[in-house]
């Protein structure tokens, strides 16, 4: 955060309801369902692994969605 500060940079944060909101249409999405919208919307051939990729890749385009 102190990084983005000193560069002027917006910073945002989502709550895990926004992010599954936003990933696969409702809030109360599990884990393996937004694993799996992940890889449909970047049309990879599995889901993302270790769990935290895709988790930053959730972030990642809640990111981008919000922006358009």
């Amino acid at each position: 955060m102190l990084v983005l500060a000193q560069r002027n940079l917006k910073f945002v944060e989502f709550t895990p309801a926004q992010i599954k909101q936003s990933i696969t249409g409702h809030g109360n999405a599990d884990k393996v369902e937004v694993q799996e919208s992940i890889a449909r919307e970047l049309k990879l051939d599995k889901i993302p692994k270790p769990d935290d990729a895709a988790d930053g890749l959730a972030v990642a385009l809640t990111a981008l969605f919000r922006m358009e």
